[in-house]
């Protein structure tokens, strides 16, 4: 069965439910999140995206990210998540949320109303080879420049979401 996103209004209220590849390919604003996970030196855990995703392959972006289901809160959804394609589990708290709009070269488009969380984590992952390649740590500051320095690493959605929250997340 497919899974189904959450369409919401810009205020966050709940339209309704449509398949995934449904709301992607008609750009319908659905329910997501973004989690971005740090360790006690403040660097944030990047993810690679495992090289047969259908959109964005191999390219980096933040911790996790994914939809709610119906039902679910937006930290069960992060939590959920996190152990699904990281392997590991940590207590998340909502900083913010914004509305954003991502076409993609295959024809699909990400228009979210995306809840951004943080949370804290030392450990080494144990990713899920279907979800993601490979992981790394890096300072807010190294990460900023090395978008700027080569964008097309990363995926569309979390330069997005970096820029609009760069001094949201360093203070989180």
């Amino acid at each position: 069965m497919e899974e189904k996103v959450i369409l919401v209004d810009e205020q966050d209220n709940q339209l309704g439910l449509m398949p995934k590849m449904e709301a992607h390919e008609k750009a319908v604003l659905h329910r997501a999140f973004s989690v971005f996970i740090f360790n006690e030196n403040r660097e944030l855990m990047l993810q690679q995206r495992a090289a047969h995703k259908y959109h964005s392959p191999l390219l980096w972006t933040n911790t996790c990210c994914s939809h709610q289901r119906d039902g679910e809160s937006n930290i069960e959804a992060g939590k959920r998540r996190l152990d699904e394609e990281m392997g590991f589990s940590a207590d998340l708290k909502e900083v913010f949320s914004f509305v954003y709009k991502a076409p993609f070269d295959n024809g699909l488009t990400e228009h979210e109303l995306d809840h951004v969380m943080v949370g804290d984590y030392n450990g080494e992952p144990k990713i899920n080879p279907e979800e993601v390649e490979s992981y790394k740590w890096m300072t807010m500051d190294a990460v900023k420049n090395d978008i700027e320095t080569n964008p097309d690493d990363y995926t569309a959605w979390f330069k997005i979401i970096f820029k609009e929250s760069y001094s949201k997340l360093t203070d989180a």
